[in-house]
């Protein structure tokens, strides 16, 4: 009877979810407890593994309390008899990461409530779908198939689709995690001290002139009152190109023609003069504008020039009547002109506020943008989108401002807080350089497109109204009305990370006294 009553009341044990597992393995919890050596945990644990047969356990009416024998200690519920003293143990039950949240942004509630219903109706009407074929589309629709995530009713993330047209899906796929390059760092080093200062004296502080240029064969022309000078970048050298007979006459304009062997100087007195600049000597003078010419551009043997008469011209050096073609494109004086890399398009900006967009053949502009509210002198086309436009408004407009030539919108502005006198773009990096007058007299160095400020270099007293780019593109040189030129190695990528030097060792005797460097 005895092995009888324990039999059934194993089975009885077995049969209760409640009831602790008496012959199952060993617990993690009494394994660590094993191993760790522990005195507490040893006396307690390490004893083999309970049989029910040894007990006899019985259940109190009265206190519902379990019972096993004579001399047998109460056994409040089975759970308690596997469970040790936290407070005498240093071990815990490890936390489980195993739940599964579906991501509800990435669900489309509607579509799967259709298609659990449509599943449901199937199911009810007892359509002619199979068991394997019913758990199949089941499947496709709560977790997906072949990567279709829109048909998912349970989604936890976001999975990267390849789009229509891509060859290596399993890329798509497996670099959806890796960050952009577009949210990668961009920034670099840009040195904020000039790497050279040179003293320029009769600099003319005048808004509406362009008097500095940097040819491809690393020479920067300067004009400084009445005189032109050429300073070689590489090895100091400074010479004198040419002087004004007339010393109440001044050089308004230069422009360097793309050979570098030539430079069209205009002046004050409506002239136009053609210079070779290695044999030193004059080669034309030509005279068609009613007053001075202040803004010069070439388009490969046409010289292209604005004038205070507010007419913009074409000449043709190659022949003996040089001017071809000439028409009134502003009201007020012209005070920038450029042709697009392209050379399809010729920018003008004057006083009148205006910035039209040519070609050679119209007689009226192709498009004439008014949202300027100052005069523009400021004019650049951008390098690797050749028909894009930037053009800088003065002290009463202070924005720089992008167009497109082929649709004539515009497609950005930004205001910059303070006057634009000259803009470049770079040919290195997708940035742009800016110059400004009051109140900081700053060059602001702008990322494109998101026209970000990079850095602001300061260093000039007064307006910073002319800048130059070098032919390799690295360095800038701005020119303001305080009588100095400053070169800023800003768009040096590959340079050093170390801040540049305030100054460089001079050409020697062959310095000309109008540039004292620092």
């Amino acid at each position: 009877m005895s092995s009888q009553f324990d039999f059934e009341n194993e089975i009885n044990s077995l049969t209760k979810l409640d009831a602790p597992i008496w012959n199952g393995p060993i617990p993690r919890w009494r394994r660590k407890a094993e191993t760790s050596g522990s005195a507490n945990a040893s006396s307690s644990f390490v004893s083999s593994p309970l049989k029910i047969s040894n007990m006899s356990c019985s259940k109190s009416p009265t206190s519902g309390i379990l019972t096993s024998g004579p001399n047998s200690s109460k056994c409040r519920t089975p759970g308690a008899i596997n469970t040790p003293n936290r407070s005498q143990n240093s071990f815990k039950t490890p936390s489980r990461g195993d739940r599964y949240i579906p991501n509800r942004g990435a669900m489309d509630f509607e579509k799967s409530k259709f298609k659990l219903l449509a599943q449901d109706d199937a199911v009810d009407n007892n359509c002619s779908i199979s068991n394997e074929e019913y758990k199949k589309a089941l499947k496709e629709n709560l977790v997906g198939d072949h990567g279709e995530s829109e048909n998912k009713i349970l989604a936890f993330k976001d999975k990267a689709v390849p789009m229509e047209g891509y060859q290596n899906s399993s890329k798509v796929l497996y670099s959806s995690t890796k960050k952009s390059q577009a949210n990668r760092s961009k920034s670099r080093h840009i040195p904020t001290n000039p790497d050279r200062i040179l003293d320029a004296p009769q600099l003319l502080d005048d808004f509406y002139l362009n008097l500095i240029d940097w040819s491809t064969t690393d020479l920067l022309a300067v004009a400084l009152s009445e005189s032109v000078y050429l300073f070689n970048s590489t090895t100091g050298d400074i010479q004198l190109l040419l002087s004004l007979e007339n010393t109440d006459d001044y050089i308004t304009s230069l422009r360097w023609v793309p050979n570098g062997r030539h430079i069209a100087v205009g002046t004050s007195n409506a002239d136009i003069q053609l210079w070779d600049v290695t044999a030193m000597k004059r080669l034309r003078n030509m005279h068609s504008h009613a007053s001075r010419v202040g803004s010069l551009s070439w388009r490969d043997a046409i010289l292209t020039s604005g004038s205070r008469d507010g007419h913009i011209q074409f000449h043709d050096v190659r022949i003996a009547s040089h001017l071809v073609h000439s028409f009134a494109g502003h009201s007020q004086e012209v005070c920038g002109l450029e042709w697009s890399p392209d050379q399809k398009f010729l920018a003008s900006g004057a006083n009148d506020n205006l910035v039209n967009i040519w070609d050679e053949r119209a007689l009226q502009p192709l498009y004439s943008f008014t949202e300027h509210q100052s005069a523009i002198k400021a004019l650049g086309w951008c390098p690797w989108q050749t028909h894009v436009l930037a053009s800088g408004g003065g002290s009463a407009d202070r924005h720089v401002r992008f167009w497109n030539c082929y649709t004539g919108t515009m497609i950005n502005a930004i205001d910059t807080k303070s006057q634009v006198c000259a803009l470049k773009w770079s040919t290195t990096t997708r940035e742009l350089v800016t110059s400004h007058g009051f109140s900081q007299n700053q060059i602001t160095i702008w990322s494109y497109p998101s026209m970000k400020r990079m850095q602001d270099l300061m260093g000039h007293t007064e307006r910073v109204l002319y800048l130059a780019i070098s032919p390799d593109g690295k360095t800038v040189c701005s020119g303001a009305g305080d009588e100095t030129l400053r070169m800023w190695k800003c768009f040096d990528v590959k340079g050093s990370k170390g801040q540049s030097s305030g100054s460089q060792k001079s050409g020697g005797s062959k310095v000309a006294p109008c540039f004292a460097i620092r």
